[in-house]
């Protein structure tokens, strides 16, 4: 009897620890974001396919743009191990705590990176290789250490963070057309408004890691929420011009004006207000932003 329970106590910790590395693994690649990711991605290869669909290729994608994203995630966190402990919403990451080293998490994020960009590259072609390499060299290597010297690394990190959208196109076109541009446009303009809301909301803890995310010196003041609000109402034309060019319907680019104006009413009640709430708001008026308008230009094209 006491053989059996020292056996079950054993099977229960190892089914613990294999729980634990588990929702280690999940956090250093940060699976929600990078599905998200992945979400756009395919939603614009869909888009670009109007009803032609490789579900082989739709796979590879998916399974090479996980594995980058993820990949950049990881070395992200390896990078900045020591200023994750410093920030609360990063301290329990697993290699700031040490529940992971740092040698494992490089040769995992490493083994994904070049796995992903040979998947892309050798299924789908060779210029979304390139592409998918440039996102995450230029993220890993450009953006995260930019963080703290200055507020440009957010529009330097707007590149990476759009070119999966423009990877989905040229995964089934085999080419950047003006298209692709257009596209790849209407997700560059949205991280603005996205992580400007974001990083107001978090300022205090960027603070404390020297990471300066804010566009404006002060951090939360009026020069911030005019600037987020300048791109917010950017995106009223921009969102429309795949419209334009026949990317999409008329359905979709009223959809897509309609969400540049929440975007926009609610970076207009930041700036009046400079209040957390209201970026609050902001940020998941974001969050329903670009699903809803990828979603639309897919389903209006098919």
């Amino acid at each position: 009897m006491e053989v059996k329970t020292i056996q079950t106590n054993e099977t229960i910790a190892e089914v613990s620890s294999l729980r634990a590395k588990v929702s280690d693994y999940n956090q250093l690649v940060k699976f929600r974001l990078t599905f998200l990711v992945v979400f756009s991605s395919v939603v614009t290869y869909l888009t670009a396919s109007a009803g032609a669909i490789n579900w082989f290729e739709v796979a590879m994608l998916a399974l090479g743009g996980f594995l980058v994203t993820g990949a950049s995630n990881g070395i992200n966190q390896v990078i900045e191990k020591d200023f994750d402990k410093l920030m609360l919403r990063t301290a329990n990451r697993p290699v700031a705590t040490n529940r992971m080293s740092v040698t494992e998490a490089s040769l995992l994020s490493m083994a994904m990176g070049i796995s992903g960009v040979i998947i892309i590259a050798t299924f789908l072609n060779p210029l979304c290789g390139w592409l998918a390499l440039g996102a995450l060299m230029s993220y890993a290597f450009v953006y995260t250490p930019l963080k703290r010297i200055s507020p440009i690394s957010v529009f330097v990190g707007a590149f990476p963070g759009a070119i999966p959208t423009m990877l989905g196109w040229v995964a089934f076109t085999g080419k950047i057309d003006m298209p692709a541009i257009i596209l790849f446009g209407v997700q560059f303009f949205w991280q603005f408004p996205h992580f400007w809301s974001i990083a107001w909301i978090l300022d205090d803890d960027y603070k404390r890691a020297g990471f300066k995310m804010l566009p404006s010196t002060p951090g939360r003041d009026k020069g911030t929420a005019f600037q987020t609000l300048t791109f917010s109402l950017a995106l009223i034309p921009i969102g429309m011009v795949p419209y334009q060019y026949g990317v999409s319907g008329i359905i979709s680019a009223v959809i897509a004006a309609l969400g540049g104006l929440m975007l926009s009413y609610y970076s207009w009640k930041l700036f009046k207000s400079c209040e957390i709430a209201d970026a609050k708001k902001l940020m998941f008026a974001s969050f329903v932003y670009l699903p809803l308008v990828q979603l639309a230009y897919l389903f209006d094209k098919i």
